[in-house]
């Protein structure tokens, strides 16, 4: 007799435990959330139908503690438990754990994840299942020396890469041999560092690569589909940054054959539940087996988006042991969905992540559209939250569905556009560009798109989005309409009628007729541009922004826009496709002042090594006494489960090491000082 789940505990948290909370309560089924003492308030605590503390802040001390969370579901009367993804999703000790205990894990067989756990041994039973595999060693090397000679065999590029690895720790390219015996070593070392386990093995690197997954779900009456493909390639230090469904690079006999192979792969280990199996994928559309993951998948959306099932609740059933509810003939791909992840991070500033408190939240618009186009976000924030340096960074994964490619992407940059986040940095502007790349638009991609086309990084700040010369109109006209505002509300400086009506796109006839002077103009100061706007030119605006609205949406020229905007002291921060300018708009006569205002000097901090951000002090990289050259690497830190690593941006000689290796330090601390 099949077992009815009546209630589950999610042994995770953020936006992932919300995404199963949400399809648990359509089911009836009761919810148990678990947190640590950085998520009291969190999002999915107040979501569930009960929490439980399971310890402190740091994920060894909560969410990767099995005996605390198994004590959890017992307390709670829970008969199952959704790992999520991260975290203990894929620990076999944990699904043994529950298994004792008797309380059904919401995920593969123990053995399943043992086996696809390990790159070297899921890769051996890959060939053994027929499924393709990149040329390389099936074998851990034992030395910098064998991997030399097995890179010798195979012909550079080579990717060395930890068995144990994941999240683009423990891998290196080496693309000459002379970088082999150096690359080993160094992935050896993260990986024994990031998972206690050292072995590498050496494999073919794919050049011009893109990275397609088959997502899967199998059962225990031996059905297993797959319900189409993913393209991943859009990533950064390993990590993904865009997905969509379809992949505009594979066709139907591509795609027929990656998914046979997947679920040839999970019958060889029995599996049961949702998976996904990646592969590399050349220019020639030869694909390769990359590895197994044993565990419902960040990216999970995009699928769900052109199949129209629930992954999450094929899961729940599953583990239920119910059958499958469909055929392999009955999944169609519909339309097509792209998702990207929002996460804390500033990216004008080489990505670092953002912590601190978010104190403005305002999600895009979710409404269904008239082609039937829409916008989903999953989200484990909101107003209030904060961001900790103890978890991921990801805010939210934004998501649109629309029925041809052109028009989701095109959805999407609109979204980004309307997304609002304040408190912490996000990378939106970030995204914004990525969806405004011809390469993109064209489905030209890599898994080194962001290294080929964003080689110097990103800047907000110089970049140029679609509607960049309308920001200078738009800041004239909040400009105005505020003004108006503040003159019914306090006694403001007179202002002229056919200014104010030209500002607000009315009353055209009285500004034809009236006679132009200074307040028939508005100057618009920008770093060192200047432009002279004349009231005329703000009558092609049309919106109904009001001051204090965190959104101007309108047309300028008859040209819709969405941009976003935020008053900063003096100026106006608006933003846009990928652009952010700040905007100071004066009146004519005294903008011509403006140049002989004295500049405000800035302390030189170049003597001292700074944090830019909350984290904990991995490693010191230099020594008081030893001269050091501009970009050479001085410290490692630890923030949001990355390794951050801090260079010197001049030269000079370490007079003094202020922190120590272990020390948590606050934004701004110093770590060296330099003579």
């Amino acid at each position: 007799m099949n077992p009815v789940i009546k209630k589950i505990l999610i042994a995770n948290r953020g936006e992932i435990a919300c995404r199963v909370i949400r399809t648990a309560k359509r089911l009836g089924i009761a919810t148990v959330a678990v947190y640590s003492d950085a998520d009291a308030q969190a999002l999915h605590v107040r979501q569930a139908d009960e929490a439980v503390h399971i310890g402190g802040n740091a994920s060894a001390d909560s969410y990767l503690r099995i005996d605390a969370i198994v004590d959890a579901a017992r307390k709670t009367g829970a008969d199952a438990v959704h790992p999520g993804f991260g975290f203990l999703s894929e620990n076999a000790k944990f699904a043994k754990a529950l298994h004792d205990a008797g309380i059904i894990f919401i995920g593969p067989g123990i053995k399943a994840i043992e086996v696809m756990g390990d790159k070297i041994e899921s890769k051996k039973l890959a060939d053994a299942a027929g499924v393709s595999t990149v040329p390389g060693s099936p074998e851990a090397m034992e030395n910098a020396d064998q991997a030399f000679e097995v890179a010798s065999q195979i012909g550079c590029p080579v990717m060395l890469k930890a068995s144990a690895g994941g999240g683009g720790k423990g891998m290196r390219v080496a693309n000459t041999l002379d970088e082999v015996r150096d690359g080993f070593i160094a992935a050896q070392n993260e990986a024994r560092n990031a998972f206690g386990d050292d072995r590498v093995f050496v494999e073919k690197f794919i050049e011009q690569p893109r990275h397609i997954e088959i997502q899967l779900i199998a059962d225990s009456h031996g059905n297993c589909i797959y319900l189409a493909e993913r393209e991943c390639s859009i990533q950064r230090r390993h990590q993904k940054v865009i997905e969509e469904a379809p992949s505009s690079f594979i066709n139907e006999a591509t795609r027929k054959a990656m998914g046979e192979q997947a679920v040839a792969l999970a019958a060889a280990v029995d599996y049961q539940s949702a998976g996904t199996v990646e592969f590399i994928v050349d220019a020639q559309a030869n694909f390769f087996f990359l590895e197994m993951n044993t565990r419902l998948q960040v990216e999970h959306p995009v699928t769900e988006c052109i199949t129209g099932v629930d992954l999450v609740e094929l899961m729940i059933q599953v583990a239920a042991g119910q059958p499958l509810p469909l055929s392999q003939s009955d999944v169609r791909i519909n339309g097509w969905s792209f998702e990207a992840r929002v996460y804390a991070e500033n990216p004008d500033k080489g990505f670092l992540p953002s912590t601190g408190r978010i104190t403005h939240y305002s999600p895009p618009d979710t409404r269904v559209r008239n082609n039937g186009a829409y916008t989903r976000v999953d989200t484990g924030v909101d107003a209030g939250g904060e961001i900790s340096m103890f978890y991921d960074p990801m805010i939210a994964k934004l998501v649109t569905w629309a029925p041809s490619r052109e028009e989701a992407i095109a959805h999407m940059r609109n979204a980004i556009d309307a997304y609002r986040i304040r408190g912490v940095q996000s990378n939106l502007p970030f995204l914004a560009a990525l969806f405004a790349h011809p390469a993109l638009l064209a489905g030209d991609l890599t898994t080194r798109f962001i290294e080929d086309h964003f080689p110097d990084g990103f800047d907000s700040h110089s970049f140029e989005g679609d509607a960049f010369e309308a920001l200078p109109l738009v800041a004239a006209w909040i400009e105005w309409r505020t003004r108006l505002r503040d003159r019914k509300i306090v006694n403001a400086p007179k202002v002229a009628r056919s200014s104010v009506m030209a500002a607000l796109g009315q009353d055209q006839e009285s500004l034809s007729n009236s006679n132009r002077g200074s307040d028939e103009s508005l100057s618009v100061l920008q770093g060192d541009s200047r432009y002279d706007i004349s009231m005329n030119r703000l009558v092609g605006i049309d919106t109904d922004w009001q001051p204090g609205d965190w959104l101007f949406h309108g047309t300028v020229d008859k040209k819709v826009v969405s941009i976003g905007v935020e008053r900063v002291g003096n100026w106006w921060r608006l933003s846009q496709g990928g652009s952010t300018r700040d905007f100071m708009v004066l009146d004519p006569h005294v903008a011509d002042l403006a140049d002989y205002m004295p500049e405000k000097k800035t302390k030189d901090m170049s003597r001292f090594l700074l944090s830019p951000m909350p984290g904990l002090l991995m490693k010191i990289l230099v020594r008081e006494g030893d001269k050091v050259s501009a970009g050479q690497d001085l410290a490692i830190i630890e923030a949001m489960k990355m390794e951050n690593t801090l260079t010197a941006s001049v030269g000079g000689t370490v007079s003094k090491i202020v922190a120590a290796t272990g020390d948590s330090l606050a934004v701004d601390a110093v770590i060296i000082e330099f003579e």
